[in-house]
């Protein structure tokens, strides 16, 4: 096994410090993206706290939003986001 040596002083066997670490740190990174991905989920709004609509409101519609992600998401709403739609989170591509 890797990682796992024998002692020539006895016969017991330890485990290396690098393997040690090496799977610490792998776990943690793995933990790390778990959370990650949960609070980015957690920061979504549902589509009706945000009060979207599939209709634009004036000129104002979710391709010309900052937040928007085509083809079609949100960075901030929950769900299937039309490019033609409209939330009260819009905000004004510069």
């Amino acid at each position: 096994m890797e990682g796992i040596m024998t002692n020539d002083r006895s016969d017991r066997r330890y485990i290396s410090r690098r393997a040690v670490l090496g799977g610490a740190t792998l776990a943690f990174g793995a933990a790390a993206a778990v959370v990650a991905s949960r609070a980015e989920a957690q920061q979504q709004l549902t589509q009706s706290d945000a009060k979207y609509q599939t209709m634009p409101k004036g000129d104002q519609r979710c391709s010309g939003c900052y937040n928007f992600q085509p083809p079609g998401a949100c960075k901030f709403v929950q769900g299937d986001i039309s490019p033609s739609g409209w939330c009260q989170l819009f905000a004004p591509k510069t």
